[in-house]
């Protein structure tokens, strides 16, 4: 019988003193694991936090951009529009000037290209035969008599 409770007393006895020791270790010992993997998620964090200010960043500058571009633009249609009037020969000549002007610029109608024509033919799939003729499929379609 004592041979018994030796055997159930000893690995019991190991198992708790193994709990024990192993619950003071996890207490007293830095948290390695928990603490690099917070480190790398903040690390994450922060690189995300940069990247989209760096976006934020970008499109405020290209709509800073695009409005200089749009600015001159206008500036430069204007330029050309004094100029039309100031150095125009006649009325006509200025009129077809500011009229060329505005047309490019997208406010006027533009000249379009005529449609091709309706007599144009549509490609065939096929190979198109006379009227009492063989067709392409016929057994004697290609032989001579």
């Amino acid at each position: 019988m004592e041979h018994s409770l030796l055997v159930w007393l000893l690995p019991t006895l190991a198992l708790v003193v193994g709990v024990v020791v192993g619950f003071a270790l996890a207490r007293l010992l830095p948290h390695a694991a928990p603490n690099s993997t917070q480190r790398q998620l903040d690390d994450i964090q922060q690189r995300f936090d940069n990247y989209q200010n760096e976006v934020v960043t970008h499109f405020n500058s290209t709509a800073s951009l695009v409005k200089k571009l749009t600015q001159s633009y206008q500036d430069v249609q204007d330029h050309l529009a004094d100029g039309a009037n100031r150095l125009a020969l006649d009325e006509l000549t200025r009129q077809r000037l500011l009229a060329s002007l505005h047309s490019e610029a997208g406010h006027g109608p533009r000249d379009r290209l005529t449609p091709p024509r309706d007599t144009a033919e549509v490609p065939r799939d096929y190979a198109p035969k006379a009227p009492n003729s063989p067709g392409m499929l016929d057994e004697s379609y290609g032989l001579k008599r």
